[in-house]
Formats: structure tokens, sequence, C-alpha cells
């Protein structure tokens, strides 16, 4: 069974309130710059408005974006935060003048780190080095999460992602090299053409590369997207409910307890949302997973526990 006081699930909020003593939030910031996989036609599930915040425009600077996070998002239930740099691929933009913009909201005494949510292809050493040093000095916490989907090539070329795995690979090495920093990962499960067992053999191989961090939902078909195109002829199956939270109840054990998840399902607006609609919210489903784990005797990290007793 798990550890006394430990959750079954070492989830972002139970990981930061043990930290820092306190709950804290994320507030997602737009620096305005596109992703560059666009010129190459894009990921064939994006479409930006499907997880825009409402209140968060690219126009407004980052003080204003901010505050109005910290009004429309924190809403009094945190006071500190972590500035998500979510939108896009904040990191194609020259380190030159991204630096003074992650130096500004480190200079807000609420901020408690940055997320810097990228591809693996657009983590380059003239950033690294120096932002090291700035979250150093600052004494705060830098999360890069890189957007790899899955470790298989052929999944990675449906997607239209133009990067490979080795990319992933170099990008984590690099920044484990640079110090100072947290590496998280971000898959998606249910890529046409993927078994279970494709599934799970990201999962495990994401974790072997040293990830502190995971990012983890299901596929979802955003209208106007090339995947609602491939949808509507009958080529993209999806998760039902609850075939889904079934897939968690086995793949959750096999992620390491120490590894802080982040996300298990995704969230696009409902107005884009093509499918699956399961007509259910992220806070019921959170109660159904944990109920099923209780009534299972299923937690994070249970098989890598086992593997330890039998001396694997």
């Amino acid at each position: 069974m798990t550890e006394a006081g430990s959750p079954r699930i070492r989830t972002f909020s139970y990981h930061y309130r043990q930290k820092f003593g306190r709950s804290v939030g994320k507030i997602p910031l737009d620096v305005g710059v596109s992703c560059p996989n666009r010129e190459r036609g894009g990921c064939i599930f994006c479409r930006p408005a499907g997880f825009t915040p409402h209140y968060l425009s690219k126009s407004d600077d980052l003080a204003r974006q901010v505050a109005a996070g910290k009004a429309g998002l924190l809403q009094g239930r945190f006071r500190g935060y972590f500035a998500y740099f979510q939108q896009e691929t904040c990191t194609a933009m020259p380190a030159e003048r991204l630096l003074p913009l992650l130096r500004e909201v480190l200079a807000d005494p609420d901020c408690v780190g940055l997320i810097l949510s990228t591809r693996p292809d657009c983590v380059d050493e003239a950033l690294l080095l120096p932002l090291a040093e700035l979250v150093t000095k600052s004494a705060r916490e830098c999360l890069f999460e890189l957007g790899l989907q899955s470790v298989h090539e052929r999944s990675l070329a449906f997607l239209n992602r133009n990067h490979g795995f080795a990319d992933f690979c170099q990008a984590a090495e690099r920044i484990r090299a640079a110090g100072s920093f947290q590496l998280g990962a971000h898959l998606i499960f249910g890529i046409p053409g993927e078994t279970e067992e494709d599934m799970l053999a990201s999962l495990a191989e994401v974790c072997r590369q040293g990830v502190t961090h995971l990012k983890l939902h299901h596929l979802q078909v955003i209208r106007e997207t090339p995947l609602h195109d491939l949808y509507e002829l009958g080529r993209v199956p999806v998760f039902s409910h609850g075939g889904y939270l079934d897939f968690l109840l086995r793949a959750l054990p096999r992620i390491p307890a120490d590894i802080t998840i982040h996300r298990l399902w995704a969230t696009a607006h409902p107005e884009y949302l093509v499918a699956p609609k399961w007509q259910i919210l992220a806070g019921q489903l959170s109660r159904e997973l944990l109920e099923k784990m209780a009534e299972l005797g299923v937690w994070q990290g249970q098989l890598a526990v086992q593997d330890r007793m039998n001396g694997r």
C-alpha cells in the first residue's frame, strides 16, 4: 500500500503544497511569438484558440497578462504562482528578447518560478546558460516542459511534429547539463495507430530519460484542424470516458512515485471540442479515478516498488 500520508497520485497541487507549505497556481502567459512548426503545416491536432484562456491576449504586455491571470484564474485561491509560458513556442523567441521578459516576471514576489512549454527542437544553449544563472540568482524554480507526444517516429510523422525522439533526448541532455532546471515531458495518449503497449512504451521511455514532471492527456479532436478532417473520415478513434480511466489505472503504477503529474486529461474549450465529449467536469473525473484506484489498491509507482522488492 502507499506510504502513510502519501497520495495515490503525486499531483502538481500536492507536490508544491509540500514544497512551499502553501498552494500555488499557474498563470498562462503569451510572449507573442508563433510556433515555428506552423511554417511546416503545424501539428494536425493544434488550434491555439482551443486552449487559450479567455483573458489572454498576446497584444497585452506581461504585467497586464499577469494581473488578468491573478484576477481571472487565481481568484484569491492562491497567492503564489508559476509563470506558465504555455502559448505557442516561447523559446522560439531569440534569447536576447526572451530573457528580459523572464527577468521581469521573476521580479514579482508572488512568482515562485517559470514553466517554459516548448518543442524539443527549440532549446538553444544561448538561452539555457544565461537563464540558469538568472534562475539561480532569483532562487526560483524553472521547469522545461518539452512537448514530445510520443516516442514513436511514425506517430510523430502522423502528427506532423517535424521532430524526432532523438531531438527530445538531446534537448533533455542540454537541459540537465545546464543545471538549475527541472525537466518535464508532455505525452498524448490515443494517437491513431498506437496500441496500449505503444503508449506505455512512450511513458516508460520518457521516465528513463530522467523527467521529474509529466503532463499527460488523451487525444482531443479540435474543430477546424487537419485532425478534425481525418475524424470526419472515420480515421481517428477516440477514448471513451471509461476506457481512458481504465488505461490510467494501468499506466499510473508504471510512473515512478517521485514524478509530479501536472495533468491527466485535456480541457479544450467546449465550443472548439469535437470529440470525445464526455460531459463530465475534471473534478468529477479526478474523484472517479481516485475511487477506482482505492477500490483496486492501485497507486502511482506501485510497479516500481514491486520491481525493487523482486530485485529487478
